[in-house]
């Protein structure tokens, strides 16, 4: 990892490419930590390899994205996917995007890394606006969105339960699509 460091603590620009099923477990392992360590997922429930495989699976055959950011070394340092915003026809064009980073990474620009191929992505799949439900509390998320163009849409308070706590959601998103 030391080699991936650039100055400032910040990770040297990774290979932003398609995720295999070569790199599930280090998906898995990122996606574990956010449920045992974070309130970036609510649930408590850790995932299977089989669940990250059936999921990656699933957007593939959507034609939707399932991204890694690869370091120098191989390191699987973060993924970026997204998946329908709800199952209605009249939701076809909006879609529901997730960035995890492994905790080694955080703040060290992977998530930067990852957003604009996954907005890209949503582009070229035909997407009006893009989504993310995220913990109201989580100013890194929040500041991360809004560089993007992301907008403040709404808050939902105490909608989720996790460690014991209630925890507000707010939406963010951003128009993809003049049309």
């Amino acid at each position: 990892m030391a080699g991936d460091l650039a100055a400032g603590g910040k990770v040297r620009a990774p290979l932003v490419r398609a995720a295999t099923t070569a790199d599930a477990p280090a998906i898995l392992d990122i996606y574990n930590y956010a449920v045992r360590e974070t309130m970036a997922v609510w649930t408590e429930t850790p995932a299977s390899l089989d669940n990250r495989l059936a999921l990656m699976t699933e957007r593939a055959a959507r034609g939707y994205p399932f991204l890694v950011a690869e370091l120098a070394d191989g390191a699987i340092a973060g993924y970026a996917t997204f998946g329908d915003f709800r199952h209605f026809d009249g939701y076809a064009a909006t879609v529901e995007h997730s960035v995890y980073v492994g905790p080694q990474f955080h703040r060290r620009g992977v998530a930067r890394a990852l957003m604009p191929p996954l907005i890209d992505a949503a582009r070229a799949c035909g997407k009006h606006v893009m989504v993310g439900a995220i913990a109201a509390d989580n100013e890194a998320s929040i500041r991360l969105h809004a560089a993007f163009g992301f907008e403040k849409t709404g808050l939902m308070p105490q909608v989720g339960r996790k460690f014991g706590r209630w925890l507000d959601l707010l939406w963010m998103q951003k128009v993809l699509s003049a049309d």
